[in-house]
């Protein structure tokens, strides 16, 4: 058989024959002469097939098929086309017999087609349906375009060649034809002939470029001036050049191996660098050089693209190590990166910045490594690190080797196996098995280091060891380490750990050291009290560094803690506390817990106290409580108690110190106790005292009240009975019994009267059953250790059963004790909820309804106002609620309303609004300043109340206008807090409005309405706006209009006050006008200073008094100082003129009776001066210095000195009655003198002389010593005469205009200097008619009466000459010197 070859051969050489038959046309001599010139001709292939026929033993054999490659060569190129169209058109099969074996061509087909290009290669291309085989995938080299297509050019450069940005625009169709023109063209590649069976073959997976294709990124740069528009992919401009260039690419790439796509990915400026990626299969370096180098003929020389730019990045062949491979903060890291190739640079990235640019180290197996150090690394590093290696060796192509690390930076986070312990140093197993503490983190470091260090007072060391990635550290505690005084202290243990390439960390361990205190409690009882006895129990500590103490006390199974500060004592210094338990009751029955607390720990101790069984006081029945009996006849006594104890007691009544066996009785309920006491025969009456005494198994006792006997000898008895007997008038007084009771008898008592030979019930003081039983729950509680536990339960119990018995609560005795009640439980902090505070409103609501006004009304009578009691109650609730969830809730009941907040760092102002059933309002404001002075968590709470003022003491002129409000504010002690309310009037019709508080210490503790501090600051038709410096409660105090449009009083007043103020000026100018003439001796002198001095003090007080009473009457409001000072000169300048009148009345004194005794004027005028002005000026200050800082120097709304609250009125009233009552004795002195008879009988003419004198001498000392303010004694009586009134108005407001006339213009002297200086003559001669002439006659310098004014007030009367005329007796010169006072 030939070979498949040769046998190939002959079959095309028929088939070509016979095409050729068909195509006479077709010159196909050389590719015959080219088949018979070769090797393989006719002759070798019938000598072939003649030595396979003698060596061949016939078979009847399968059919085999051959494929032979077969190359044709033609001569002219031309005949290419015509060929394989003829082969294309061949009818096959086609059947031969070659050297006797049968032979059929099937199939014939053109797989490669090559053309000449140079001189030893050729430009081959495979046929459709064949591909170059995997073996020569990368030696296909692109032919040149130019040889497959010599005129793909681009004509459109020379069209727009200076295309700038803008003028993409108006050249939107310079896209290159021969683009789209390569695109469709076949790839073919360079070929070095011959071929020698590199054929293409029929196409399969394994064919070049069939496998999986690749992505290339590459880029170029054209030099282009980059725009803003290829920034943003939906803009005309990005969407031209992406189009052009992506032409351009596909057109240039389009015959690499396995060629998918070239896409254009984006654009960056630095010129226009064009990033694309081409997706292909894999290529060598020099067929993409190829692609790169033909890229310019398929892209218009418009977009000036750089062909040197062309660069592919490389991403896998690059050995990129990081360098440790756990990365901690502070670490040194070294990023190393290696190719296997030469590299000219290497560039690093962090992110998108450029790090550094270098020359990479070359090795000598021809790779290239570069390595990067950072020191230091932080947590603001993390991020890729990026290492491009960059290599220029082929033209039109650089590489680019890149690779691209993400650090992760963790933190040397050190987990500790605790945070903070606490080490008892004294208890054996803590030093038995010491605490072990550790450090480790997540990861497995094998350089993982250590170490500890210790720092603290108690300086406790251990051992160190590591495992794994832990170190750990074991104490070695010692109880000598740990000295008392450094207990509950802390250590600080440090592990620090470091990873061997810089990074380090550390943590903290806080080890607080206690030493177990050492607790010892002692009793002042030792194990057992009576009920009712005071107790005391001491816990004491060995260590005094404790955060708190607490007591609890265990009965059975039930544990109660004692919460209330009311009992403990706490010395800190001294490690100490003190439980003081004031009486003791079955709820202290137990063990005795003492907890000193530390940091986690607790040392305790504990013992055990009885409680013994012993009656109170209050539990006690007496009967009678107060009796009358007979001598020799036997009077029952007898106490009783509950029978709900089953102790034993001996029971003994005392009588005036005798003690009496008493004789036990079962009775109901309760154990009673009697004894028949007799009183022996007595012939006096008197009183008994006897009590009961009760004693229990400790010998322990306790007395009951008095039982009052008295004692009836010898008089008829009117009444008699079962309530006892007695005599008309007596009182007596008996327990109550209630059947219904559960000890058969309630709290309180029944007063009988023995009138009209009967005894009558005067006063059932007896309280109700349920009530009776709610006191004795209340005084239960209040001693009780748990009591801020118990009262919410009790609260409930308290509305309940005064809710069921409202209709009692009109007996003064039962709504007193609920108002006793409500005192007692207010003390005791409660929290603040709903439930809570709805039950204490809700109480206080019932209990102040207007059916209970008529108790009220006798309830207030006593010592101290109950209602009074209970505001103050309500005031103690709110300050002691305590928040909870720093909420304090609004509740709202009939006649109550409670609002609050929590004082947090975010608290601004308090402003709350209250609305009554009956739509009065209250608003209440404090401001964010004095809200944020609080401290945080202190709850501000007000309360508003309806129905509450009017059972309020008050005056009877005065009214509560508006809702009552409390506001305090808990945890604080407040001496000066700003509050503004603004109250709705309840009647417009009243007047004057007040801002009060009340005051429970006013009126010796009973309470009332007060001032201070309290001012109303704006007034409208139905509004009053308080201001108040304080916090208690508040409301508003207004009057009816009393004003009388005729006040006769008032009228008088400023007219003769007005009057006076002209009398006082012109009696000052007159003085000072005659001054020289009439005072020239010096009992003259006196007077005239006397009276100079008077009058100016009556004047600056009288201007003072009309200026604030006008401002008044006015309705001005007037500043508090303001008040203050006016009121202190009034006050001052008043008793100035008292003192002055007592000055003048004293030296009349003195010149009638020491007739002769003579003192110096100098003397006089200094001790006229000390008393006149010294004495008020101390007064004055002492009365403002003491009543001033208590606000209440000055009266409501006067500018007088203040008589309810301080009595500072006194401070006028007591100097100016004594004044005038030591001038009325003067004046009766001198009534004396007068009349006092002369040597024989006085004729007529005389007693009328006499009588005359005694009528001048009134009219002239009236005024000039006071006498006219005795009236105003009449006008301080009760319903005194307005007759009175008025009288004493005219009096004293025209005393000036009395002062002009009686002591200034009737004296004759004055009358005579007016006159003579009128005249301008000389009145020497008038000096020496009267036997009261002149010793001395002044000679003043000053020569103006005004300007000496002062100097006459002061006493100054110039230079002094001696007279010639003396008289000779100095004692009928100093008795006419005393009636020259009167003339």
């Amino acid at each position: 058989m030939p070979p498949p070859i040769n046998a190939g051969l002959h079959c095309l050489f028929l088939l070509v024959t016979a095409c050729c038959q068909t195509s006479q046309d077709s010159n196909f001599s050389p590719f015959i002469q080219y088949v018979f010139d070769s090797p393989l001709g006719e002759e070798s292939f019938q000598s072939e097939m003649q030595r396979q026929k003698r060596n061949m033993i016939i078979f009847d054999l399968t059919p085999v098929e051959y494929t032979v490659d077969i190359e044709v060569s033609l001569m002219d190129s031309s005949s290419l086309e015509p060929v394989k169209d003829c082969l294309k058109n061949l009818s096959l099969s086609v059947s031969t017999n070659i050297s006797n074996v049968e032979m059929k061509v099937s199939n014939i087909s053109v797989t490669t087609v090559c053309l000449p290009s140079g001189e030893n290669s050729s430009c081959c291309s495979c046929e459709s349906g064949y591909a170059w085989p995997r073996a020569v995938c990368g030696d296909l080299i692109t032919c040149p375009s130019a040889s497959l297509a010599p005129n793909l050019t681009c004509p459109s450069a020379s069209l727009a060649p200076n295309l700038t940005c803008p003028s993409a625009s108006l050249a939107p169709n310079l896209t290159c034809p021969s683009a789209s023109l390569a695109s469709n063209l076949t790839c073919s590649y360079m070929r070095d002939m011959p071929l020698n069976g590199t054929y293409c073959k029929p196409q399969t997976a394994e064919s070049c470029g069939m496998g999986e294709p690749i992505v290339m990124e590459m880029s170029v740069r054209l030099d282009k001036e980059f725009c803003g528009d290829l920034s943003n992919s939906s803009s005309d401009l990005y969407k031209k050049y992406k189009y052009d260039l992506e032409t351009a690419f596909n057109a240039s790439y389009r015959c690499l191996p396995g060629f998918v796509s070239a896409t254009v990915t984006g654009f960056m400026p630095g010129s226009v660098f064009v990033n694309y990626e081409v997706k292909a299969g894999a290529a060598s370096f020099k067929q993409i050089a190829s692609a790169n180098r033909i890229l310019p003929q398929f892209l218009d020389p418009f977009y000036q693209l750089n062909q040197d730019t062309i660069t592919r990045k490389i991403t896998n062949q690059t050995n990129f190590t990081v360098i440790p491979e756990d990365i901690f903060e502070g670490d040194t890291v070294r990023l190393i990166c290696e190719i296997n190739s030469t590299s000219e640079n290497v560039t690093w990235y962090h992110g998108d910045q450029i790090i550094s640019t270098s020359p990479p180290n070359s090795t000598d197996r021809g790779t290239s490594r570069s390595i990067l150090e950072i020191a230091n690394i932080t947590s603001k590093n993390p991020d890729s690190y990026s290492c491009d290696f960059t290599n220029r060796n082929h033209q039109f192509h650089t590489l680019l080797y890149h690779d691209t690390k993400t650090i992760t930076i963790s933190q040397l986070n050190i987990t500790r196996n605790v945070n903070n312990i606490t080490v008892v140093c004294n208890r054996p197993e803590m030093q038995n098995n010491s605490s072990l503490l550790s450090c480790c983190i997540d990861k497995h470091l094998p350089s993982l280091t250590g170490d500890w260090k210790v720092n603290g007072e108690i300086n406790i060391t251990g051992q160190s060891s590591s495992s794994g990635n832990c170190t750990e550290y074991k104490l070695n505690i010692t109880e000598s380490l740990c000295p008392p005084e450094k207990s509950d202290t802390v250590t600080t243990y440090t592990c620090e750990l470091q990873t061997g390439h810089g990074a380090r960390s550390s943590q903290n361990i806080s080890v607080r050291y206690l030493r177990a205190a050492d607790v010892t409690v002692s009793s002042s009882v030792k194990s057992s009290v009576s009920e009712g006895y005071e107790f005391n129990v001491m816990c004491e500590s060995d260590m005094s560094n404790y955060e708190n103490i607490s007591w609890k006390i265990q009965s059975g199974n039930e544990t109660k803690t004692v919460d209330c500060d009311k009992y403990i004592t706490n010395n800190r210094s001294a490690g100490t506390s003190l439980l003081k338990v004031d009486a003791a009751t079955q709820d202290w029955n137990g063990t005795y817990i003492c907890t000193f607390s530390q940091k986690y720990w607790n040392s305790s101790a504990n013992m055990t106290i009885e409680v013994i069984s012993l009656p109170l006081k209050q539990d006690i029945l007496r009967d009678p409580i107060r009796a009358y009996i007979q001598c020799k006849v036997q009077q029952a006594l007898q106490c009783c108690i509950s029978t709900d104890t089953v102790e034993d007691y001996t029971v003994k009544f005392v009588v005036q110190q005798t003690e009496f066996d008493a004789v036990k009785k079962g009775k109901g309920n309760s154990t009673c106790y009697m004894y028949n006491y007799t009183e022996a025969e007595g012939s006096t009456d008197k009183t008994l005292t006897a009590y009961c005494k009760f004693i229990n198994r400790i010998g322990q006792e306790v007395n009951s009240e008095n039982i009052t006997l008295h004692v009836i000898c010898g008089t008829k008895i009117s009444c008699s009975g079962s309530i006892g007997i007695g005599r008309e008038g007596d009182t007596s007084v008996k327990p109550c019994y209630d059947s219904n009771s559960p000890n058969g008898f309630t709290q309180g008592n029944i007063t009988y009267k023995c009138s009209h030979k009967s005894w009558e019930l005067q006063s059932n003081n007896c309280l109700s059953v349920p009530i009776s039983e709610l006191l004795s729950g209340a005084e239960s509680l209040v001693n009780s250790p748990d009591r801020k536990q118990k009262l919410p339960g009790y609260l409930e119990e308290l509305r309940s059963t005064t809710k069921e018995q409202e209709n009692t609560l009109n007996h003064p005795a039962n709504l007193g004790a609920i108002v006793d009640i409500m005192d007692m439980i207010s003390s005791i902090p409660v929290e603040a909820k709903n439930d809570s505070i709805h039950n204490f409103l809700s109480t206080v609501d019932i209990i102040v309804a207007d059916s209970t006004h008529k108790a009220w009304e006798d309830l207030n009578k006593g010592n101290k106002p109950r209602s009074s009691s209970l505001l103050n109650s309500i005031e103690n609730f709110s300050q002691n609620l305590q928040p909870v969830n720093n909420n304090i809730p609004h509740i709202s009941v009939k006649t109550l309303q409670l609002q609050g907040i929590v004082v947090t760092e975010k608290s601004t102002d308090y402003n709350k609004t209250f609305r009554s059933t009956e739509n009065l309002t209250v608003n209440v404001f404090i401001g964010q300043t004095d809200v944020q002075t609080l401290n945080k968590t202190s709850a501000i709470v007000s309360v508003m109340y309806s129905n509450l003022g009017p059972i309020l003491p008050r005056n009877k002129t005065q009214y509560v206008n508006g809702l009552l409000i409390t506001t305090t504010v808990g945890s604080n002690k407040i001496q000066k807090f700003d509050i503004n309310m603004t109250f709705a009037k309840k009647k417009t019709s009243l007047k004057t409005p007040q801002c009060v508080f009340w005051n429970f210490t006013l009126n010796e503790q009973r309470g009332g309405w007060d001032t201070q501090g309290c001012t109303a600051t704006w007034e409208e038709d139905n509004y009053v706006n308080c201001s108040c410096n304080h916090l208690t409660s508040f409301s508003i105090l207004m009057s009816a209009d009393t004003t009388h449009p005729d006040n006769i009083e008032n009228h008088i007043t400023y007219i003769g006050l007005a009057i006076s103020i002209l009398s006082l000026v012109t009696c000052i100018i007159i003085e000072s006008l005659v001054w020289k003439y009439v005072t020239n001796n010096t009992t003259s002198y006196m007077r005239h200073v006397c009276i100079l001095n008077i009058a100016t003090s009556l004047l600056i007080a009288d201007v003072w008094f009309i200026v604030t009473a006008s401002i008044r009457d006015q309705n001005q409001s007037t500043s508090t100082s303001i008040c203050v000072v006016a009121t202190f000169f009034i006050h001052l300048f008043y008793l100035c003129a008292f003192f002055w009148m007592l000055s003048l009345g004293l030296i009349l004194f003195y010149r009638l009776v020491f007739i002769l005794h003579n003192t110096s004027k100098t003397t006089q005028k200094a001790v006229a001066f000390c008393l006149g002005y010294g004495c008020p000026f101390v007064i004055a200050v002492i009365t403002i210095a003491v009543t001033l800082p208590r606000n209440n120097y000055t009266r409501k709304g006067v500018c007088w000195l203040n008589w309810e609250d301080s009595k500072a009125l006194l401070a006028f009233v007591i100097p100016a009655l004594i004044i005038v009552v030591m001038n009325l004795f003067i004046t009766a002195v001198v009534i004396i003198k007068i009349l006092r008879p002369t040597i024989g009988d006085r004729s007529n003419r005389q007693e009328r002389k006499s009588l005359f004198h005694i009528g001048k001498s009134m009219a002239i000392l009236t005024p000039l010593l006071g006498l006219t303010w005795g009236f105003g004694l009449a006008t301080v009586i009760k319903n005194s005469h307005r007759a009175f009134h008025i009288l004493f108005a005219l009096l004293n407001s025209l005393q000036g205009l009395f002062i002009l006339v009686f002591g200034t213009l009737w004296d004759k002297k004055i009358q005579e200097a007016l006159l003579k200086r009128n005249s301008m003559s000389k009145w020497s001669s008038q000096q020496t008619k009267s036997s009261s002439l002149i010793l001395v006659t002044p000679m003043l310098a000053m020569s103006y009466p005004f300007s000496r004014t002062f100097n006459n007030l002061c006493g100054k009367t110039g230079k002094y000459r001696v007279s010639s005329s003396e008289p000779s007796s100095a004692s009928s010169e100093n008795t006419s010197k005393s009636y020259s006072l009167l003339n």
